[in-house]
């Protein structure tokens, strides 16, 4: 009985199919299982075949560990809570953008008496959107 135990926690190269690697992969990946976790878990007995399945089947680049990668694929191999901060950044800088654009339509808009804020938002289809008016509102417009 003990031996039939021994047996099935042993797994010989040849039962590895390729939707176990990939689901021992996607687990490691996601930071579920370090992979020697993994090891032990599912009885592989290698201790680098995980580490070579990650490799071949995984989503990080692993041909040029020390080079510096680029912000595209820093994004690939990036966990959800990394992801989470990232995005939460590029929504900040996004938010500062919005806003200094609508100051520069504001002040042209006051200063040149243009209408940008008005024929912007006469334009759009929603309702949804809130209104703002120009802070000179149209004296230039009215001694036509």
């Amino acid at each position: 009985m003990v031996e039939a135990k021994k047996r099935v926690e042993r797994r010989s190269q040849r039962d590895y199919n390729l939707g176990f690697k990939l689901a021992v992969v996607s687990q490691v990946e996601k930071g579920e299982l370090t992979y020697k976790q993994a090891q032990k878990l599912y009885g592989i007995q290698g201790r680098s075949t995980v580490l070579v399945w990650l490799r071949k089947h995984g989503t990080l680049d692993w041909r040029y560990p020390e080079r510096s990668q680029s912000m595209s694929e820093k994004k690939v191999g990036e966990t959800p809570a990394q992801q989470i901060r990232r995005l939460e950044r590029e929504l900040s800088d996004e938010r500062l953008k919005n806003s200094i654009l609508n100051e520069v339509i504001d002040t042209v808009d006051r200063e040149k008496g243009t209408g940008y804020r008005k024929k912007y938002l006469e334009g759009r289809s929603g309702g949804d959107s809130v209104k703002k008016e120009p802070a000179s509102n149209g004296c230039a417009g009215a001694s036509e």
